[in-house]
Formats: C-alpha cells, sequence, structure tokens
C-alpha cells in the first residue's frame, strides 16, 4: 500500500486521497482508517461506501481513491486492505487541516483533450516560499523538481515559479497522462486529478459530471 503523507487541507472543504495496493489485493476489501497508530484505528468507511466519506475500488488500476467532506480535524489515517491478520496492507497519512492552508491549488481537478494542455497553479505561503517544490505523477512517483529541468515524464512539462504559487503546464497530452498527481511544497502535499478526453482511470464520465456539476 501507498499514499502521500502530510496532505494539506482547507477546513471545511474537501479532499479525495488516492491509495494504490499491491496486486495480489485487487479483491481484498479496502478501508479507511483514523487513528495515531494502526492497532487502535478507528474505521471509518469501506470500499464503495458513500456518504462525508466515500470510498471508490478501481481494481483494474490496483488503486482506490477516498473522498472526503467538510473535513473538520487534522490528524493520522491510514488506507488499508483487508487480509485477516494485524499484518493487512496499509500505510498512513497526516491532514493538516487549517483556515489558510500553506499549500492548496485552484483547481484539483483539470481536464484536458488530447493533443492539448493543462495548467495546474499550486499556492504557496510566504513560510513555504524557500522550501523545494516539486510536480509529481502518482502511479510511478515520478516527480518534477521546480527550478530544474526534467524530461522523465511522457508529455512536455513545464513550471514557472512566481514566488507565490508554482504553474505547471503540461502539453501533448495523451490518454496515458491521464490520472492522480500532486504538487508538494516542502513537507506539504496536494492531490491533483488530471483527465484526458472524456474519461480517465479512475474516475468515471458519472463522477466527473457530478463533479464540474458542483464547480470542483
Amino acid at each position: 500500500m501507498w499514499t502521500l503523507k502530510n496532505v494539506a487541507v482547507k477546513h471545511g472543504g474537501s479532499v479525495s486521497i488516492p491509495c494504490l495496493y499491491e496486486e495480489q489485493y485487487k479483491t481484498n476489501s479496502k478501508f479507511w482508517c483514523k487513528g495515531c497508530y494502526w492497532s487502535t484505528c478507528s474505521i471509518v468507511a469501506f470500499a464503495n461506501t458513500h456518504g462525508s466519506t466515500s470510498i471508490t475500488d478501481y481494481p483494474a488500476q490496483n488503486m482506490f481513491t477516498v473522498e472526503m467532506n467538510l473535513v473538520s480535524d487534522s490528524g493520522w489515517f491510514w488506507c488499508g486492505a483487508e487480509i485477516g491478520s494485524y499484518l493487512d496492507d496499509r500505510d498512513y497519512l497526516y491532514l493538516t487541516v487549517s483556515e489558510a492552508p500553506d499549500l492548496s491549488v485552484v483547481k484539483s481537478r483539470v481536464k484536458g483533450k488530447e493533443g492539448g494542455s493543462v495548467t495546474v497553479q499550486c499556492l504557496y505561503s510566504a513560510a513555504y516560499r524557500n522550501t523545494q517544490k516539486k510536480w509529481c505523477r502518482f502511479s510511478d512517483r515520478c516527480c518534477n523538481t521546480v527550478g530544474k529541468t526534467d524530461t522523465s515524464q511522457n508529455s512536455s512539462v513545464h513550471i514557472s515559479d512566481n514566488g507565490r504559487s508554482f504553474s505547471v503546464e503540461i502539453r501533448g497530452l495523451k490518454k496515458c497522462d491521464a490520472g492522480w498527481y500532486w504538487c508538494s511544497a516542502g513537507d506539504l502535499q496536494v492531490p491533483v486529478h488530471i483527465s484526458v478526453g472524456d474519461e480517465a482511470p479512475g474516475t468515471s464520465v458519472a463522477q466527473l459530471g457530478a463533479m464540474e456539476a458542483k464547480g470542483d
């Protein structure tokens, strides 16, 4: 299991957390757990349940996503796949919740056309101005570091930093560019989903329509 480590969230806002798991756990039950320690954490929701916390499993991609709404408290959480023992597959993260997060994005879900481009703007506070900033892809954890040339991703990635935010432009979009990414500044991270064309991995057309209707 693998997920992000310290996600910044606005108080009262929403966030979607992707969790990657091993191939052999495709059919295992997935869940989201809250607490400092795995042995005593409380299960918040299981996969394919919906409420203030919703989990959707995508076995074809070895991934599930956790959508939390009206987030109010900072704390430790766990992505888990049930194996039937204390050795359940899991990974943890910390949600840093504040009225004015030190890291945020203008839009956490962006959509582009094949061959076109998309731009993601990542905003950071003055306290994080001198920290290292990165744009990373979730599936392979490949990162572009702000201020350094890196052509390791499939599409052409161009990053500009103005001292208050950094913008990431991905040009010449391909279907394979669809998926989850994250912005980071120092120890903080914010997940971003990119769609290419009508449907993207991990997000159904119906889900996209619902999100767009809500203005996400």
